[in-house]
């Protein structure tokens, strides 16, 4: 991912929660920031580059930002205050547990 790119995510929708894996090599744990906000799950990610370069009497110093932000409406069954959250080998882990008790009530809807 470059400049300001968006990372590849895969969402899985598992029996017992949901899992997130968003792809961020070259970041560090303490470049990202994950919120909740009324059922919007927010992923922001923000790191500089520093190069430097050292040739006979001069430094060149060279410096990339990189950064995004994804957002995530959640369902209804989402237990937002157990989630959790591990960056590991490039890949931004996210597990959002399900509340069984909210399993959304299916309604079959009459054809006029």
């Amino acid at each position: 991912m470059k400049g300001n790119g968006t990372p590849a995510v895969n969402v899985v929708d598992n029996e017992t929660s949901y899992e997130i894996e968003l792809a961020a090599p070259g970041y560090k744990k303490k470049d990202f920031k994950v919120h909740m906000d009324n059922g919007i799950l927010t992923v922001a990610g923000e790191t500089e580059i520093k190069k430097e370069e050292k040739k006979k009497n001069y430094t060149r110093h060279e410096f990339q930002s990189s950064s995004f932000s994804r957002s995530f409406t959640l369902p209804d069954d989402v237990m937002k205050d157990d989630v959790d959250a591990k960056y590991e080998d490039g890949v931004l882990h996210l597990t959002l547990k399900k509340d069984k008790r909210a399993t959304p009530e299916k309604k079959q809807i009459a054809i006029k």
